[in-house]
């Protein structure tokens, strides 16, 4: 694991209640240490019957609460009063895992334990990640008192369905760390810079079909794509839409649309950023495709030594948006991509005027530790008014923040 930007020095009070899915919460708390976060454990008496103490305090590093009435330990409040801190210097409270009987507890403003004191005195976002058996997650009385948090500003992390610990299957899971991370992402970055704007991006590589079995196609892994529509969701953006064709973790909060060819992708991008505030084209559209598809696989005996292959010129996506920009408003703004492998920066100024764009990213694919396939790039961020902020090797997640940030910065100035 590691740093998460949004994630760097944010406090998280961790409530653990006893659930047999404490053992995720372990993970949990040691997944979002090392992304940078400052974990604080809050572990009920339930708890303590499936985890120790000592285990969260092993993998946060800080320690871990479990009794409001003493004062001294390893394991106890500072002072009397210490509840109270702990809820107010929180970013979020997160409660994970939840159990039915928690859940009720928080619903109707209990304070019998550490937890729930902490929980009225915490005005940090609250979320709440139910696991139960099958039945209970679904019970009328869960659900009123879900229901009931969520009317209070109270935030749902879902339940998974899967097989339990009792053999039975149904919805009450503790879904797995990277989900959780990704939930708890969301949150913490709903009010920022991208808040209020919806985002569409487009992410790897098109394949255009040559018969049912090959096509034609790049080298694009999709990372680049993929981590910009994370980065969107960290900065807030109220709906983050991603077209892509890359088979890759797809981040909580977006929706993900695959596609395969340019054409699909053009009506895909064309439809969603009809309303968009960002459109991001990172995606590596082909620019040829066959003139002809072969409804029947190619057989290799029925051929001469070599196959002919007339191409053609497939749709241009961001000429297609300029267009529509033109006529609606929309896209209010957009980012192209130009994977060069010469005169990269007088191809790319080229580009950005051409096809209209707000910004342009630059990168040579001619490196070998950037660009296609690799989870790191080196890009130059060009504008309209001959600026150019080049970025040196770094994680695809960093270039994306970087460049997310300079567009919320442009939107945000319009």
């Amino acid at each position: 694991m590691t740093l998460i930007s949004i994630l760097k020095d944010k406090h998280i009070v961790l409530g653990v209640t006893g659930s047999i899915a404490c053992y995720k919460s372990i993970d949990l708390a040691s997944k979002l240490t090392q992304a940078g976060a400052l974990v604080d454990v809050i572990l009920t008496d339930g708890a303590e019957k499936f985890v120790t103490p000592l285990t969260f305090q092993a993998v946060t590093g800080r320690p871990v609460y479990t009794d409001m009435w003493k004062t001294d330990g390893a394991d106890s409040l500072p002072t009397h009063i210490a509840h109270v801190g702990l809820g107010e210097d929180a970013d979020l409270l997160a409660i994970i895992p939840a159990t039915a009987n928690t859940i009720a507890k928080l619903a109707y403003g209990l304070a019998d334990n550490l937890l729930t004191v902490t929980a009225l005195a915490s005005r940090a976002p609250m979320v709440i990640a139910p696991a139960m058996d099958a039945g209970m997650y679904q019970h009328p009385t869960v659900q009123d008192n879900i229901t009931r948090l969520i009317e209070r500003g109270g935030l749902l992390i879902p339940p998974e369905e899967g097989r339990f610990a009792s053999g039975l299957v149904g919805v009450g899971r503790l879904p797995e760390t990277p989900t959780l991370i990704g939930h708890i992402r969301r949150i913490i970055g709903r009010d920022g810079e991208l808040a209020s704007q919806k985002v569409v991006i487009s992410a790897g590589g098109t394949r255009e079909a040559i018969d049912p079995v090959r096509f034609i196609s790049n080298r694009s892994s999709g990372k680049q794509g993929h981590a910009l529509a994370q980065a969107a969701v960290d900065a807030g953006a109220r709906e983050v839409v991603l077209v892509t064709t890359a088979d890759l973790p797809v981040p909580v909060g977006v929706h993900a649309i695959l596609v395969e060819s340019a054409e699909e992708m053009l009506r895909a991008i064309l439809h969603h950023s009809t309303d968009a505030d960002l459109l991001i084209m990172a995606a590596a559209v082909a620019d040829f495709k066959p003139q002809q598809r072969a409804e029947q696989k190619i057989k290799k005996e029925n051929s001469d030594k070599s196959l002919v292959l007339e191409l053609g010129r497939t749709a241009d996506i961001l000429v297609e948006v300029k267009a529509q920009r033109e006529q609606t408003g929309y896209p209010r703004m957009v980012v192209g991509f130009a994977a060069e492998s010469e005169n990269v920066l007088s191809n790319a100024r080229s580009k950005l005027i051409r096809k209209g764009l707000d910004l342009l990213v630059a990168n040579d694919i001619t490196a070998d530790d950037a660009g296609f396939s690799v989870d790191t790039n080196r890009v130059v961020i060009l504008d309209t008014e001959g600026g150019m902020d080049e970025l040196g090797l770094a994680s695809k997640t960093i270039v994306s923040e970087r460049i997310i940030a300079r567009a919320a910065m442009m939107l945000g100035s319009e």
